[in-house]
């Protein structure tokens, strides 16, 4: 039995115990696998967003190499802010239609595209522009949906340094695939958000109490949740008073994507495009110390 079929095994028997009146949880964290000692990344640049994704992801031997026919696949961008495209407060628009389409050609089922706010939903699908690119594929295989907050499942961490349970979005959890799609920023608490703080997005709770251990709360549940894939939007950062953003003098352009199976490589890999070391991160540190992926670039294989 795999992982993702351990899952929805144990979400029945989760859902059959809240039926008879018992608080309905699932213990994830042993069906944690290391992450490759050499990992593949992927750093493309270009102009053209579509063709410079595709490339990345070709680098990595193409989203067959993660997404296979049949396939329930969770993409999951940052939508948090309500905030248009420019001031690249959530993931651009064209990276997260590109990635959804890639993975329909690789014959998903179902491709799932969703995120927790932080403003309101509906403002924040529509301003960020991803809610028009995704829906503009008019796909019947594809959902562009807003959290059902009734959708969570507490999970066990076992071995949670900071969190030893917590929420999580069940679609999630349920999903064959998790591509996670974060965009490089700054963040005033964690010094930058990318990919392992963009899973705070299928996270119930409050997730404000998570700041104050930040780098043991992001390992722990990144522990949960394993990232197939990441990509990384950095066509343009935020350098400075993110995450929210707001001003245009705070944005960068760099044309560029970052792709990786490692998702703590490919965070690693993005806290230099802001003139830092990886091992200046703190959520980069533990989670490399917890086995989510390495932080050495030095060890990991260029693509």
């Amino acid at each position: 039995m795999d992982r993702r079929e351990f899952i929805r095994s144990s979400l029945q028997l989760a859902i059959a115990a809240a039926a008879i009146g018992g608080t309905p949880w699932l213990d994830l964290t042993a069906l944690a696998s290391p992450a490759p000692l050499t990992p593949p990344l992927a750093v493309r640049k270009g102009k053209d967003i579509p063709t410079t994704v595709r490339a990345a992801v070709t680098a990595l031997g193409g989203m067959s190499a993660f997404v296979k026919a049949g396939e329930v696949v969770v993409v999951k961008p940052n939508i948090g802010w309500d905030r248009t495209v420019e001031l690249a407060a959530n993931t651009h628009p064209l990276v997260v239609r590109t990635v959804v389409e890639l993975c329909l050609e690789a014959g998903a089922k179902k491709v799932l595209v969703f995120d927790r706010t932080c403003n309101d939903p509906r403002r924040c699908y529509v301003q960020s522009g991803i809610a028009g690119a995704v829906e503009g594929l008019k796909s019947p295989k594809v959902s562009m949906e807003q959290i059902d907050r009734r959708a969570f499942i507490d999970v066990d961490i076992k071995g949670g340094i900071d969190q030893q349970r917590w929420s999580f979005y069940q679609p999630a959890l349920d999903a064959d695939r998790f591509i996670n799609l974060p965009i490089a920023k700054h963040h005033s608490i964690s010094t930058v958000t990318v990919g392992m703080k963009n899973i705070m997005g299928v996270i119930g709770g409050n997730r404000g109490t998570m700041h104050r251990n930040i780098a043991e709360a992001l390992a722990d549940i990144n522990t949960v949740i394993r990232s197939d894939l990441t990509i990384v939007d950095a066509t343009r950062i935020l350098v400075a008073n993110g995450p929210q953003g707001g001003q245009l003098k705070d944005v960068k352009i760099l044309d560029t994507i970052i792709a990786s199976p490692d998702i703590v490589a490919a965070d690693a890999y993005s806290a230099t495009l802001f003139g830092l070391q990886p091992r200046d991160i703190s959520f980069i540190v533990a989670g490399a110390k917890r086995g989510l992926g390495t932080l050495d670039l030095q060890k990991v294989r260029m693509v």
